[in-house]
Formats: C-alpha cells, sequence, structure tokens
C-alpha cells in the first residue's frame, strides 16, 4: 500500500532531496500536498510531474500566477496553511520551511500527519512545547532530520540520559575556518554561501559560515532530547563526516558517521532505517578519511558565546533566532557587514527591554509571535 507524503518546502535544498527518494520509489508514494513560497519556475515543473493533491504557494504575487496558469488542472492551488483540509492523515509529513515561517504549518500539520520528519529547527527552538503537546495529543510521531539530531537520537537509542556524560554536535567549521580575524572584515555575502562541505539554502549556509547554526541546533538538542546545557559541547570536525558524539559516564564514546548528504537521514527516517541507502544515494568516496577535531575559536567565531547565554530564560532561544535572521538577512543583502552579525545579536540581548520579554513562557503561538516580533523590530533598528 502506497504512503501519502507531504513535503512542506518542496522547492528547498531538505525539499528537494525529499522529492529525489520519492522519484526512486515512485511506486511506494502518493504525494498529499506540497508547498513553496516564490520559486515560480520549480513550483510549476513539481505540479507538472508530482500532481500533488494540493500546492500551497505563500507568496501572493506567485500564487496568483501559478492559480491562473492551473486553472484547469486538478491539483488544488491555495495561499494558507489554514485552508488546508484532509479527511484522513497524510502518512509522512517532511517539515523543511526554513526559518521562524516554519513554525505554524509544522504545529498546522501535525494533527494531519502520523509521522513528522522535522528538519525546520526554528520550530522547535521557537515553539517545542506546543509541537511536543499537540503531538503527543493527537499521537503523532515527531523524527528530527537534521544530520547532528538524527544521530544523537540513533545514538541514544537503547540508552538512558543519566549514562550520559557529554554530547558533542560537530560543526564543519565552514568557508572561513582557516581565516584569520583580520580576514573577516571583508567577508561578502557570496564567500559566505560556498560551504565546503555541504549544498544548502542561504540562511543555513550564512549561519554555518558564523556557527550560528550549531547555537541554534545546540538549542534543539537541549529541546528534543532534555539536555542540560553543561552535557552538550560544540567541536570542530572539518570532515563533515561524525554529525554527532556521545560520551558515556562508563568509559565508551560512540560517534555516529555518514556521508554530507541529508538524503542519508531522510531515506533512514522516512523507512525507518529499513532500506538499502545504495539505492537512494551512491557513495562516492567509498573510503574513510582520518577524522580530526578540535576546539573552536571562540575569537574568530564570537557566535559560540551565545552558548553561556542560551537557557538564561524561557525566551531567550526566540529572541535569538528572531535576531539572527534580521541579521543574516541584512548581510545577505548587503546592507550589514559579516562581522555586525553577531553584534547585533548581542545588542539584542543587552536591550533594556530585553529581560521583559525573554522571561514569558508562551503557551501559543500568537505569544511566540509577540515576542519574535520585538526581537525583529530592535534588531532592525540596530542595524
Amino acid at each position: 500500500m502506497k504512503k501519502k507524503i507531504s513535503i512542506l518546502g518542496s522547492t528547498g535544498s531538505i525539499g528537494l532531496s525529499a522529492l529525489d527518494i520519492v522519484d526512486k520509489k515512485r511506486n511506494l508514494f502518493n504525494i498529499d500536498l506540497l508547498s513553496a513560497n516564490s520559486n515560480y519556475k520549480l513550483i510549476s515543473k513539481q505540479i507538472k510531474k508530482y500532481k500533488p493533491k494540493i500546492f500551497v504557494v505563500k507568496d501572493q504575487t506567485i500564487f496568483k500566477r501559478i492559480e491562473s496558469k492551473f486553472k484547469n488542472n486538478k491539483v488544488k492551488i491555495l495561499n494558507s496553511f489554514n485552508k488546508v483540509n484532509f479527511k484522513k492523515k497524510t502518512d509522512i509529513c517532511i517539515s523543511a520551511i526554513p526559518g521562524f515561517s516554519g513554525l505554524e504549518p509544522t504545529i498546522a500539520f501535525i494533527k494531519f500527519s502520523k509521522k513528522i520528519l522535522i528538519a525546520n529547527k526554528e520550530s522547535v527552538i521557537c515553539g517545542w512545547n506546543l509541537i511536543k503537546n499537540l503531538s503527543q495529543k493527537k499521537k503523532t510521531k515527531l523524527i528530527p532530520v537534521d544530520s547532528e539530531h538524527f544521530s544523537i537520537l540513533k545514538l541514544l537509542e537503547n540508552h538512558k540520559l543519566n549514562e550520559v556524560k557529554k554530547i558533542y554536535i560537530t560543526a564543519s567549521g565552514g568557508p572561513f575556518l582557516h581565516y584569520k580575524k583580520s580576514q573577516m572584515v571583508k567577508i561578502k555575502p557570496k564567500d559566505a554561501l560556498k560551504h565546503p562541505k555541504w549544498k544548502m539554502g542561504k540562511k543555513i549556509s550564512i549561519d554555518s559560515s558564523t556557527l550560528m547554526n550549531k547555537i541554534l541546533e545546540l538549542i534543539e538538542a537541549q529541546k528534543i532530547f532534555e539536555i542540560p546545557n553543561k552535557k552538550i559541547e560544540i567541536i570542530i570536525h572539518p570532515n563533515s563526516l561524525v554529525h554527532a558524539i556521545i560520551e558515556f559516564k562508563n568509559g565508551l564514546i560512540k560517534f555516529l558517521y555518514h556521508e554530507t548528504s541529508m538524503i542519508i537521514p531522510l531515506a533512514n527516517a522516512i523507512f525507518d532505517g529499513n532500506l538499502e541507502i545504495e539505492s537512494f544515494y551512491k557513495n562516492k568516496n567509498k573510503k574513510f578519511e582520518n577524522l580530526t577535531f578540535q576546539k573552536v575559536d571562540k575569537n574568530l567565531f564570537p557566535a559560540i558565546k551565545l552558548k553561556n547565554r542560551v537557557t538564561e530564560h524561557p525566551s531567550t532561544p526566540i529572541i535569538i533566532n528572531a535576531a539572527n535572521e534580521v541579521s543574516v538577512n541584512q548581510f545577505i543583502n548587503e546592507k550589514l557587514p559579516f562581522l555586525e552579525i553577531n553584534k547585533i545579536i548581542m545588542g539584542v540581548l543587552n536591550d533594556k527591554n530585553y529581560k521583559k520579554y525573554a522571561i514569558r513562557n508562551p503557551r501559543s503561538i500568537y505569544q511566540i509571535i509577540k515576542i519574535d516580533q520585538w526581537a525583529r523590530d530592535t534588531a532592525t533598528k540596530l542595524c
């Protein structure tokens, strides 16, 4: 029997990887829903190729063009997730809309899905309590598919957290690992987008170049696995082959190794590990490398210092995430120097009104949005 699948963010790098898996096993899937923001050509191509029951287009201008182009098509074109309604649950939903904008769709799809693969770390960072509580109520299984969190999930199987001494999340170091601080002044967006190991979207590529992505992943890991801040560290691993390491109190250290492809955690999550990965992904480098690990240079990557503040107040992660999104967007549009990204985030955390918002413990999306909006407004003023 075919599995029904929905992909939130089908034109992004994660969404395309998921569709690559679907292509290789097309006889096993029916596509319930795809969604995208504004990539007109790719949206058109996906509607023609995959014929989903529903395609949600968020950008209103692109929505009108797509709606007009496919007005005689059986695919239902919508401009809001609020208009989605399934009679039966989709078997698998992949949440891959980047940024804070992925939170509401992720929460909306909990009631429509048997299993959600979360590739949107911002959803977890900003709304984990809502996601966790609703998923338990609706009996929806949650699986993190960022390579680091999928690795932690697998490494913790058959273990209890009280057996763990330390968890390490690895960072490639991005394109500026071997730079001197003086060289960072001249960095342009095109430089920061050239990741040496991973092919990713713009925002996450910039986060990788500042190592802010590791702070966000650390917050995500703390929330999903209930790991105390003192039990988790970030280390540099330029090979990008080991994605997480767990040191147990009994002296054993385990790590999970796989090639730099999101196909691997995605396919394993979709098929619950019951697959021959070669049918989805051809390993071109069938040899083991000399694996290297090193401490993070906090002078080169000052974002790492935020680790000391992420658990400061209940809504500190929401504020950090929002300030970072604003700063990264300004940098991508060449309105902010590279080294100012972290300074803007710190400026928001040191704002006179910061604690007023950070101490709040939001219990609804509306309350999360209010905190997020304050942080965005404050970061924008600082830019």
